[in-house]
């Protein structure tokens, strides 16, 4: 009886949790959904772990981890959930490296301009706090009209916000003044 009571007891504890999480994915689409919200979508799935490979080149996507086959689905369907949400999209930006730019293009959100200042920060350690500064500059300057969709990678968004949204998950960033505050997250298409 003391385990049954003990279950029923953590599932009563863990409930609130998952409304809470729940509570902060809809904070996160209605931000999206009124002007002047961020998105920061860290790329959906590319396996090989963190980083490139040695000798990698921006111009040869060959040559850097891309998107797997559920990557490239995780893409499109976080796209889906973009248009579903009717998010209006203002400007959609992207880091140079060819896994955010297709994770970016799948959405299909609207044309994807290049943003440097998003970047590997995990690759480019040495120009992080100038990449960091750049993105935070951005952000700040966004007023819409739309949201702002940022494909970037997870090492930014951490520097940024201090959460690792996961391969193809959102964090949601409303601009305040100089800065931003987080909003909320969505988690990874599954």
């Amino acid at each position: 009886m003391r385990i049954v009571a003990a279950f029923v007891l953590l599932w009563l504890m863990a409930a609130p949790a998952a409304s809470q999480s729940d509570a902060a994915q809809d904070a996160a689409w209605a931000a999206l959904a009124r002007d002047g919200a961020v998105a920061l979508v860290r790329h959906a799935a590319a396996p090989g772990g963190a980083g490139d490979p040695d000798g990698f080149r921006l111009d040869d996507c060959a040559t850097q981890r891309n998107l797997s086959a559920r990557g490239r689905d995780q893409a499109r369907a976080l796209g889906v959930l973009f248009r579903e949400r009717r998010i209006a999209t203002g400007r959609v930006v992207a880091s140079q490296w060819c896994r955010c730019r297709e994770t970016a293009t799948l959405m299909d959100l609207g044309p994807v301009a290049d943003a440097p200042t998003f970047n590997n920060a995990y690759v480019l350690r040495r120009q992080a706090d100038a990449l960091t500064a750049g993105a935070r500059q951005t952000i700040a300057g966004w007023r819409g009209p739309g949201a702002l969709v940022v494909v970037t990678h997870g090492q930014n968004i951490r520097l940024l916000t201090g959460v690792d949204p996961g391969e193809g998950g959102v964090v949601v960033v409303r601009p305040d003044g100089e800065g931003f505050a987080v909003v909320g997250r969505i988690a990874p298409p599954t």
